[in-house]
C-alpha cells in the first residue's frame, strides 16, 4: 500500500460547509494540474443575469465564493433604468427563458463534468461472497493451520535469523529446526510472533544438532491453537501437501505441491567442520516452494496435520552470475513427523535426544558401494564396539553393510541416515557383505545420548 505524502495541503472549505469534488485527496494528489480552483473569477459577465439565489450556486465549480449578487437583477446594479417599449414583455420573456435555459444547461454541464459524463463506464464486478472454501482445497487446509504456525526472530553471538515452528500443545510447547534457534547459543533471545501478530519470548527446551530439531516454549498465551500431527509412515509418493512458513520473514506464507520422494538420505549443517553439526534425515521430498526462513514450519496433508517439519533444501548449483542464489528450485525436504514427535518428546521430558546406534565405526572414505565397518575407530578403538549391537549379531570390522530391512544403502552417511530413522530397541536386518560372500545378520539398536 503506498505510503500518505505527509504535508498535502488539503483545499478550502466553501463557506457553506461543501467540501471540493475529491480533488486535492491527502497524501495521493489531485488529478491534473495539483489543487482545486478556488478564487477563480466570475463565471458570469458582469452585464448577464446571475442565477437565482442558492440555485446552481451549488453546481458551479468554478465560481468564486460571494462573487455573484444574488436575488437581484444585473440590470438593476450599476444601470440606469431603461425605457420599456411596446415588445418589452416580449424582450423580457424572451430574455428570461436565455437566461432558465442558461442556467439549465450550466447546471447539466457541471453535472456532467463532476460525474464523468452522460456515457460513464460502469465494469461489471461479481458480488462480494462470504462462503467457506472446502475443507481439503488449499485455502481449506491453510484456514486450518496457519493460527498454529509461528515466525521466530533469534538473536544471539553477532548473528539472528528467522524461521518457522509450530505449537504442540496448549502448554506452549513449538517444535522447530536445531538450526533456526542455534545463534541464540546460551545468552541470545528467542521471539515468537503467532500469526495474529501477537510477539512473546520464548526460552529454550531442548534441541539436538543430530535430528536438526528443537523445543521452545511460550508461557503467558492463550488461545494456542495446537497443530495435530499426523503419521508419515502413511504418506504415499503424489500425495498432495501445503508448506507454511515465513521465507525471507514473510510470515504466514502458504504454498503447495504434492510429495515427490521418499525415504531420501539427506545430511545438513557441518558449519563447525568436526561433524559434531551434521543432521542425518531419512527426509520426505516435496515441490512445494520452501524458502529460507521456512525451516521449522509444518508441512501438512489435506487434513491440515502435519506430516513433516520442513528443514531443506537444494539449492541451484553455484556458478558464474549465480552468487548468492538460495531460492527454491522444487526440491524442499522435510524430517517425517514420526521422527520429529519422538525427538520432541523427549527433549519435553528429559532436555535431550536419544540416538540410535549399532554400535559400528564406519570408513567415511570408503568410495565403493555400501557402508564399510572400519578398521579401528578414530581414538584407536575396535570399530566394533565390543558386546556392542554389532558385535552381539556378528558383525566384523571390513564387512560392507550394503542394505537396512532390504533397502539398498550407497555409503556411511546412508547408512547413518536409516539407522537413525528407527528407535532405540528397534530389530533390523542389516545385509553385509564378507570376502565377496553376502549374508544377513539381526541387530537390536542400542542408545547414545547426543553429547
Amino acid at each position: 500500500m503506498p505510503t500518505p505524502a505527509q504535508g498535502t495541503s488539503v483545499p478550502p472549505q466553501l463557506p457553506d460547509g461543501g467540501a471540493d469534488s475529491g480533488y486535492g485527496h491527502p497524501g495521493y494528489g489531485a488529478p491534473g494540474q495539483p489543487g482545486a480552483v478556488y478564487g477563480h473569477p466570475p463565471a458570469y459577465p458582469q452585464d448577464s443575469a446571475q442565477p437565482p439565489a442558492g440555485q446552481w450556486l451549488q453546481y458551479d465549480p468554478w465560481a468564486t465564493p460571494g462573487s455573484q449578487v444574488l436575488g437581484v437583477p444585473l440590470s438593476q446594479v450599476g444601470e440606469p433604468p431603461r425605457r420599456r417599449g411596446r415588445f418589452g414583455p416580449l424582450v423580457a420573456g424572451a430574455v428570461l427563458l436565455a437566461l432558465v435555459a442558461g442556467g439549465v444547461g450550466g447546471g447539466i454541464g457541471a453535472y456532467i463534468e463532476r460525474n464523468g459524463g452522460i456515457n460513464r463506464v460502469e465494469l461489471e464486478q461479481a458480488p462480494r461472497e462470504n462462503r467457506d472454501r472446502a475443507p481439503d482445497s488449499v485455502a481449506g487446509i491453510a484456514a486450518k493451520a496457519v493460527p498454529g504456525v509461528v515466525t521466530l526472530h533469534v538473536n544471539g553471538g553477532g548473528e539472528q535469523g528467522t524461521g518457522t515452528g509450530f505449537v504442540l500443545d496448549g502448554q506452549g510447547h513449538i517444535l522447530t529446526n536445531n538450526h533456526v534457534v542455534d545463534p541464540a547459543g546460551d545468552g541470545g533471545s528467542i521471539r515468537v510472533t503467532f500469526s495474529g501478530g501477537e510477539t512473546v519470548r520464548a526460552s529454550l527446551v531442548g534441541k539436538d544438532s543430530g535430528y536438526d530439531l528443537a523445543v521452545v516454549k511460550v508461557t503467558g498465551v492463550s488461545g494456542l491453537t495446537p497443530l495435530p500431527l499426523g503419521n508419515s509412515d502413511n504418506v504415499r509418493v503424489g500425495d498432495p501437501v501445503v508448506a507454511i512458513g515465513a521465507p525471507f520473514d514473510l510470515q504466514n506464507t502458504v504454498t503447495s505441491g504434492i510429495i515427490s520422494a521418499k525415504d531420501r538420505p539427506i545430511t545438513a549443517g557441518g558449519d563447525k567442520g568436526d561433524g559434531s553439526d551434521v543432521s542425518y534425515v531419512d527426509a520426505l521430498q516435496t515441490d512445494a516452494p520452501i524458502n529460507p526462513g521456512n525451516s521449522g514450519g509444518p508441512l501438512v496433508d489435506t487434513t491440515a496435520r502435519v506430516i513433516g517439519i520442513n528443514s531443506a533444501i537444494r539449492a541451484a548449483d553455484t556458478g558464474p552470475g549465480t552468487e548468492g542464489q538460495s531460492g527454491s528450485i522444487g526440491l524442499g525436504f522435510a524430517i517425517p513427523i514420526n521422527q520429529g514427535k519422538r525427538v520432541a518428546e523427549e527433549l519435553i521430558n528429559t532436555g535431550r535426544a536419544t540416538h540410535p546406534v549399532i554400535g559400528v565405526s564406519l570408513d567415511m572414505k570408503y568410495t565403493g558401494d555400501g557402508a564399510r565397518v572400519g578398521g579401528k575407530s578414530k581414538d584407536g578403538t575396535p570399530s566394533v564396539v565390543p558386546g556392542g549391537p554389532s558385535a552381539k549379531a556378528g558383525v566384523r570390522p571390513g564387512d560392507v553393510i550394503t542394505a537396512v530391512d532390504g533397502r539398498r544403502v550407497h555409503s556411511g552417511e546412508e547408512l547413518i541416515v536409516k539407522i537413525r530413522a528407527h528407535r532405540p530397541g528397534d530389530r533390523l536386518k542389516l545385509t553385509l557383505v564378507r570376502e565377496g560372500k553376502e549374508r544377513t545378520v539381526t541387530v537390536t539398536l542400542g542408545t547414545s545420548g547426543d553429547d
